[in-house]
């Protein structure tokens, strides 16, 4: 990376929401702490931004575990997000509030059902997992399925009844039982998956040794230090980012091959 380019740095909506104080403080955190100027990249889906990443278009981006497992061998860890604790979450299967028959994924068997993104883990991968444990698949297991294309998207549409479960990021579930409340009490997770590898920051293989990246890895690890980074992880609800192993994402991984093995 020239000294003179930006360093383009990919987000997505189906995750981040673009509320323009957090992307403004983001942009500014970054900016300053790798003394380069830094571009925020937004894209509507996964499938866009991963292949942006791949194609060298971004120098790093903010995808999922499910793209993070099937690119593995172009790919590598840069951060990872660290949530109450630990650099994990959780997919929940929602359903609405005041639906009192179902505690597992065969209960939802003809609910009309709400994705996030294809290549969301939380929102569609575990999902088409349970299923394939279960020799289904979403379109004989469902009525009728369709992408919201965000998590919260997904809580709108089981909350306005237009959808009546759905498949979405446990953590942006529970950020947003603290900022919309009112939103999230009309709907309640049916089924929560064990915990996984929180969607990751990753940049292309080729890419992982530059001095951007290295400064950028650096940057992200000392957010809880400076004041605009804490206000950046606390309008995220993250308590910082970490370095991890990629076998963190070992359980992606395994759903990936079984839904592949059912074809």
């Amino acid at each position: 990376m020239r000294a003179e380019q930006p360093f383009r740095f990919g987000l997505t909506p189906v995750f981040l929401t673009s509320d323009l104080d957090l992307l403004e403080a983001l942009q500014r955190y970054l900016s300053v702490a790798m003394g380069t100027e830094v571009q925020l990249v937004l894209k509507r889906t996964y499938q866009e931004i991963t292949s942006q990443l791949l194609s060298g278009l971004l120098d790093s981006a903010w995808i999922c575990g499910f793209p993070f497992v099937s690119y593995r061998s172009e790919l590598e860890l840069v951060a990872v997000p660290v949530w109450r604790g630990k650099p994990t979450y959780q997919s929940y299967l929602l359903v609405g509030a005041d639906r009192g028959d179902a505690s597992s994924i065969l209960d939802l068997r003809g609910d009309i059902h709400a994705f996030s993104d294809p290549d969301s883990n939380s929102g569609y991968l575990v999902t088409r997992a349970l299923l394939a444990e279960n020799r289904a698949k979403p379109q004989d297991f469902f009525r009728r399925t369709f992408f919201t294309y965000g998590h919260r998207n997904v809580v709108r549409a089981v909350a306005a009844g237009l959808a009546q479960s759905g498949s979405v990021d446990g953590y942006v579930w529970e950020v947003l039982s603290e900022a919309e409340p009112e939103l999230t009490k009309l709907t309640k997770p049916a089924w929560r998956s064990e915990r996984m590898g929180f969607p990751p920051i990753a940049t292309s293989a080729g890419n992982a040794a530059s001095e951007g990246i290295r400064r950028f890895q650096r940057a992200l690890i000392d957010m809880p230090s400076d004041p605009t980074g804490r206000s950046v992880l606390g309008l995220l609800r993250l308590d910082g980012f970490a370095t991890e192993d990629p076998s963190l994402f070992d359980s992606i991984a395994r759903r990936v091959d079984l839904v592949r093995a059912l074809g």
